[in-house]
């Protein structure tokens, strides 16, 4: 992934906003307005430390174990892979009426049950683990983590509308938008495989 359009591409799709209008605004329906922005805020700050560790942790933990980089990117591609099917095989099957467990009422356990897996994804965590990686410079490795903190932004952005986007036509747009990018994602896995074995000379 060269370019900072590619990365803004990949780490949105893997950690952006569009899978997390339905959900937060389901389960934060019972909830204030005051105590959903309490949540989202807590959601964000929450997400970013957990990427922002989770990165360094799995960037270093990569050295110290000798992965190699097109090894992180087929692992990164087949668990986005396996995620992105499921999530495009779920439009096939018949609706179901369960409802989502309602969230605590304070704000700080709420968002601990939605900052992972909902808005930090283990595939997203993968995925910024691969790039921190590939990265050679400062620069660089600054410019992937500035991309990730500006989705954050954008998911925070997100849950404060929840509310009033999931309603009439917007509704039915995300959910266009959303067939759309699960076809996207498993293509993206697909590519991110490709170029691991094109790095090892495979392909």
């Amino acid at each position: 992934m060269a370019g900072s359009g590619e990365l803004f591409t990949l780490l949105f799709v893997t950690l952006g906003p569009v899978k997390i209008l339905g959900p937060f605004a389901a389960r934060t329906q019972h909830l204030d307005p005051a105590t959903r922005r309490a949540i989202a805020l807590r959601v964000f700050l929450l997400g970013v430390v957990v990427l922002l560790v989770g990165g360094w942790l799995g960037r270093t933990l990569a050295m110290n174990w000798e992965i190699s980089h097109p090894a992180l990117l087929i692992a990164t591609g087949i668990i986005f892979f396996v995620v992105a099917l499921n999530l495009v095989m779920e439009q096939y099957e018949p609706p179901h009426a369960a409802t989502p467990a309602p969230l605590p009422t304070t704000p700080g356990a709420a968002a601990m049950q939605l900052t992972f897996p909902l808005v930090v994804t283990p595939y997203g965590v993968a995925a910024l683990v691969a790039v921190l990686s590939a990265s050679q410079d400062s620069g660089r490795t600054q410019m992937i983590l500035g991309i990730a903190a500006g989705i954050m932004v954008l998911n925070l952005l997100a849950m404060l509308s929840a509310r009033a986007v999931m309603q009439g036509m917007f509704a039915m747009t995300l959910r266009v938008v959303g067939a759309v990018l699960g076809v996207l994602q498993v293509a993206l896995a697909v590519e991110l495989v490709i170029r691991g074995l094109q790095e090892l000379e495979i392909v």
